[in-house]
């Protein structure tokens, strides 16, 4: 029987800390700290599905990691701006982190099955220069870079925006080609088709 197509399942349990993280540092943002907020995704992969189980969080090593800060100075400013010479620009996560979180799935049997992180509208939160670059839920040239690099089969993009005094997000999900997967949430109650009398 042929695998199915890739799609990502999670809960909107499992969603929740990340959301909750997510909305802590867009509150934080100003216009010279973008903040970034990182996870990896925790589960299985059935059939195609990719079913993720939990989100962990890890330490950002970007200015702490001497490979983080060499290959910044070397290839992500240079390729990708100048405005990735902010240290809360992007994320670089801690490996030693990453091993933990790698050895913890592994002893209940599950796996990193990639990432999440978000975008917030900084076009209209950040500098007169963002302006001119607005962010969704789809991914930047660096968010591609990070997918092919990284080689996980899923990469989330979480973008997140205020409107109307709420914060609403949308979410999309990538393969490291950048090819869209579908996402499926799933929202803890039951839904049934029920006829009326």
């Amino acid at each position: 029987m042929p695998n199915r197509a890739p799609v990502v399942l999670l809960s909107d349990r499992v969603l929740r800390p990340f959301l909750d993280a997510a909305a802590r540092q867009y509150e934080a943002i100003t216009p010279d700290e973008p903040r970034p907020c990182f996870a990896v995704l925790v589960g299985h992969t059935v059939d195609g599905a990719h079913i993720v189980e939990r989100i962990e969080f890890g330490r950002n090593a970007r200015t702490t990691d001497p490979a983080a800060r060499e290959e910044f100075a070397a290839v992500i400013v240079p390729t990708f701006g100048a405005a990735y010479e902010n240290p809360v620009r992007a994320w670089w996560f801690d490996p030693i982190d990453l091993l933990h979180i790698s050895r913890a799935a592994e002893a209940r049997d599950q796996e990193i099955l990639g990432s999440i992180h978000m975008h917030p509208d900084w076009h209209r939160l950040g500098p007169e220069a963002a302006r001119a670059h607005p962010l969704c839920e789809q991914p930047t040239p660096m968010d591609e870079y990070v997918f092919r690099a990284s080689g996980w089969p899923v990469n989330v993009v979480c973008y997140v925006e205020r409107l109307h005094g709420r914060l609403y997000h949308t979410l999309a999900a990538w393969q490291p080609d950048c090819a869209q997967i579908p996402v499926r949430v799933h929202a803890g109650v039951s839904l049934s088709h029920k006829e009326s009398a």
